[in-house]
């Protein structure tokens, strides 16, 4: 059952993981769409994670992780 309403650190955490993903992306030299290519996601799908739109589930953060080369604890720590 969700929380109701959800504590203020989650979105702020949901932002700085998002960050991760972006700067991640970047320092891979990947552009959102080719990012999206080596996963299997939409460039659009990339950019609400990115953004904190929308949350990437547990099997999509271990292919970003793989795709742009660091380990998933990069994308997730505190």
């Amino acid at each position: 059952m969700p929380l109701d309403p959800m504590p203020d650190w989650v979105p702020a955490r949901r932002r700085q993981i998002g960050a991760r993903i972006r700067a991640a992306r970047i320092e891979a030299d990947l552009t959102q769409l080719q990012l999206g290519e080596r996963i299997g996601r939409d460039h659009r799908t990339i950019h609400r994670w990115e953004y904190a739109q929308r949350v990437p589930d547990l099997q999509d953060l271990l292919l970003l992780a793989d795709a742009v080369g660091v380990p998933l604890e990069e994308l997730v720590r505190r």
